[in-house]
């Protein structure tokens, strides 16, 4: 046991001082940042003049309430003919002029610019003039102002019911937009992992192979030893860097502008179901072992390291389709791509959470695919830890099938 857990020591230790754990930690820090301030971000870096708009009322209807300048567009109503105007355009004075008029009781707009908007910039302008236009038309029913707001602005309270005990109360849209909003970061994470310390197991079993150093080693330990701690340490190295970029983004996002982005992480988290919390963490953690599983198995089979990118390419292909079926599954959670992608157990991390917060499914659901992935997990675990023992010193050339079958012929 001493031996077990020297080479996990060691292997920790010589790991979690690299640059590329070091740097691999900034840049999932850096990429979540820019997400998440990516509105400050924009506005440090990227700051603008508010676009300068002149505003032409031809109708009798007061405008002025509903185009308010702000830091993005800078509202000027005047009364000005349209050629003064469209002449101030062409000499810079104004980036665009809005002429608004009236026709059979419905507002008309015409926007005119010397130099095209930029796209978010046309389109809050669009959106506000459609908005006074319904207010308009609304008004001409002889309403007020405030009555005519009153009616545009209702919001209509929409409680779901599910009539099937089995699967509960169907999910609010708050809760299915936070579900789909974490499960889009954790298939991320998932898949940046996979790619990461897949890789890394699978090379590094792969180096002491083709350098005969693991020759050396397995004199003096046991094969199963060896892999127990390879997986071991790298599971830990994994553990580390998640609880660690866990911790840096929370310290982030509490210091930062005065904590008001950890506001909006707590909201999100408030909308999420408990069941999909645990279930969520229970497909990482188990998912990140499986493949680690493969990588060790892998990285025995190849002769060199350069063969090593090679036989872990089953393994990635796996983490990308579970990773394509997550993006595809974000405007259509109830196929039968995803419902099927779900159950299998490289692809449940990245699709289960989407379904579980995306779609109203019975509790049994979620429950079958842990146990799938689960038994997966003890099975290939035993399968690798058997193989690993007869191939981890057998040399051979070909594809992997190839030495698959070289090693069942030699061991055997």
């Amino acid at each position: 046991m001493s031996k077990f857990w020297i080479l996990v020591t060691q292997l920790y230790k010589q790991k979690i001082k690299t640059k590329s754990f070091i740097l691999s930690i900034l840049l999932y820090v850096a990429v979540i940042s820019c997400v998440m301030f990516w509105s400050d971000i924009k506005a440090a870096l990227f700051s603008e003049e508010p676009v300068k708009i002149a505003m032409v009322n031809e109708t009798e209807q007061d405008f002025k309430p509903l185009f308010k300048s702000d830091k993005d567009m800078k509202f000027n109503f005047t009364d000005q003919s349209r050629a003064e105007v469209e002449k101030k355009v062409k000499n810079g004075k104004y980036d665009a002029a809005v002429f608004l008029t009236s026709k059979n009781k419905q507002m008309e707009a015409e926007i005119a610019t010397f130099e095209p908007l930029e796209y978010n910039d046309q389109t809050a302008l669009s959106g506000m003039i459609q908005y006074a236009g319904r207010i308009y038309a609304v008004q001409q029913l002889n309403l007020t102002s405030d009555q005519a707001a009153h009616i545009l602005d209702a919001n209509t309270t929409i409680v779901s019911k599910n009539l099937d005990k089995q699967k509960g109360t169907g999910k609010s849209e708050d809760e299915k937009s936070a579900g789909i909003g974490v499960s889009i970061l954790i298939g991320s994470i998932v898949y940046s992992f996979v790619i990461s310390f897949l890789s890394m197991i699978t090379t590094d079993v792969a180096s002491e192979k083709g350098s005969r150093v693991l020759e050396v080693m397995l004199a003096s330990i046991k094969p199963s030893t060896h892999f127990l701690a390879k997986i071991t340490g790298t599971y830990l190295l994994a553990l580390t860097q998640l609880i660690v970029l866990i911790v840096v983004q929370v310290a982030l996002f509490l210091v930062v502008d005065g904590g008001s982005k950890w506001d909006k992480v707590t909201n999100t988290i408030d909308h999420l179901s408990s069941t999909y919390i645990l279930y969520t963490i229970a497909y990482l953690l188990l998912s990140i072992f499986l493949f680690l599983i493969m990588g060790a198995l892998f990285g025995s089979l190849v002769s060199k390291v350069e063969e090593a990118s090679q036989a872990m390419m089953p393994a990635m292909l796996m983490g990308m389709a579970g990773f394509y079926i997550l993006m595809s599954g974000l405007f259509s959670p109830d196929t039968m791509l995803v419902k099927v992608s779900s159950y299998i157990p490289f692809m449940t991390v990245m699709v289960m959470p989407l379904r579980i917060s995306a779609t109203d499914l019975s509790p049994m659901e979620p429950l079958i695919a842990l146990i799938i992935l689960i038994v997966t997990v003890i099975v290939l675990f035993y399968i690798s830890f058997s193989f690993y023992k007869r191939s981890v010193l057998t040399y051979s050339s070909g594809g992997m099938m190839q030495k698959i079958k070289t090693v069942l012929k030699v061991t055997t």
